[in-house]
């Protein structure tokens, strides 16, 4: 049965549901032909990302195709009560309270887990951290599952490494048409979002620090520039710092970036990358955010010990005062911005992403019998037939090759 804060809520949850899926056509395409195959028929599929609409969509699409569907989120503070309430009375069992606690959190998880599901869908981990402990019981018909996140990968690996994996993981966040689109334009704009919602601030004019310049903090300094800020980019990359400074930003460190920062927003995957020591230079006023997957960036607990007074200033923004009367401002206590704070990635954008989870999970039931406890890349057939997808539903064309062209580019004779 499912936990969710008030089933009252439900309607005003399934109108946000349909309104994404209005215009997430390529999943759409998916889902028919799901609801004709029914390629998860007798299977349960046990999803954790973050529970808002297109999430909903998500496991509504799963279910379709026969799957019996668990379904909770991957962050308390991205959860939304009417969509968890609105998927639940769509048939979907989900699991999710806004602002649980982490114990709350924790066991919202597990009962996701407790059906013993077959396929599973992490962001961040979370799914797989709990299948290789305390939840290993619940993992005895696990054929696979996806990892939507760079960082959920990267912890992926380190259980490959190790031998700990529980079962086979497709790295869902190295598709193309993941990583190109959500974390550069998705990511790019939905942070941007939740900060103007948030603050009620103007971009334009202020100097904006973004650490990091992966696909994330690519699409974070895209956004703000082309909003009229001044981007500094802190990285540890040497490549990607000249990539920064290519594209025409200041790069330096974030010793040099902290009193010079109006808006700092973080995107490295990373600890402590803005730590007591950067908030001693900042400006008042300074707001600091947080875009990457766990909330370890911005040391929040450390500029909590400096502060003499902490007080809500708006909603979802927290504001320190320092012994020397400067105050700075943290939205969504550090934790993802633009889906604590925020809406999260348009739907146009996760249209993609979730029709790379959908073929993923399908591949990985068909390759069932070859599949080792390692991570794997998705397919570049399943790239490709997304981006056709997405393209027709676009009204778009392309050229393709010749024949003549083909053999030019695959051979040396020319």
């Amino acid at each position: 049965m499912s936990i969710v804060k008030d089933m009252n809520l439900a309607e005003s949850g399934r109108r946000k549901i349909q309104w994404v899926r209005d215009f997430m056509p390529a999943l759409g395409q998916i889902e028919a032909r799901f609801e004709r195959e029914k390629p998860f028929a007798g299977l349960r599929i046990a999803v954790s990302v973050h529970l808002e609409a297109k999430t909903a969509n998500l496991g509504y699409v799963l279910s379709k195709g026969g799957a019996e569907v668990r379904l909770t989120g991957s962050n308390p503070l991205s959860t939304q009560d009417d969509v968890a309430a609105g998927l639940a009375s769509m048939g979907v069992e989900t699991f999710g309270i806004h602002g649980a606690t982490a114990e709350e959190y924790e066991a919202h998880l597990t009962e996701t887990l407790k059906f013993r599901p077959h396929l599973i869908v992490d962001d961040g981990g979370d799914l797989v951290h709990l299948l290789g402990g305390k939840c290993a019981g619940m993992g005895e018909h696990l054929i696979g599952g996806c990892e939507e996140t760079t960082t959920g990968i990267l912890r992926l690996k380190a259980r490959e490494r190790e031998g700990i994996l529980p079962c086979a993981m497709m790295a869902v966040n190295d598709a193309k048409a993941k990583h190109y689109y959500d974390n550069k334009y998705g990511t790019g704009q939905s942070v941007w979002d939740a900060i103007m919602h948030t603050t009620n601030l103007i971009v334009a004019g202020k100097t904006v620090v973004v650490a990091g310049y992966g696909w994330c903090g690519k699409g974070v300094a895209m956004r703000a520039a082309g909003m009229g800020a001044n981007v500094i980019v802190t990285e540890i990359d040497p490549f990607k710092a000249l990539d920064a400074t290519m594209n025409g930003f200041r790069v330096m460190t974030m010793d040099q970036a902290a009193p010079l920062g109006d808006v700092f927003v973080t995107v490295t995957g990373c600890k402590d990358v803005i730590t007591p020591a950067h908030f001693a230079k900042m400006k008042h006023n300074a707001i600091l955010t947080n875009a990457g997957h766990f909330d370890c960036e911005v040391d929040v607990a450390g500029l909590e010990r400096l502060a003499v007074k902490k007080g809500l200033r708006r909603a979802s923004i927290v504001g320190y005062t320092l012994p020397d009367g400067r105050t700075l401002n943290v939205i969504a206590e550090g934790r993802l911005v633009n889906l604590a704070g925020g809406n999260g990635h348009p739907a146009e954008i996760m249209d993609m992403s979730f029709s790379v989870q959908a073929l993923a999970l399908e591949w990985l039931l068909k390759h069932r019998d070859g599949l080792e406890k390692k991570v794997y890349q998705v397919p570049d057939s399943i790239d490709g037939e997304i981006g056709r997808v997405k393209l027709a539903a676009m009204g778009l064309q392309i050229d393709t090759l010749t024949p003549d062209q083909a053999a030019y580019l695959s051979g040396w004779e020319a």
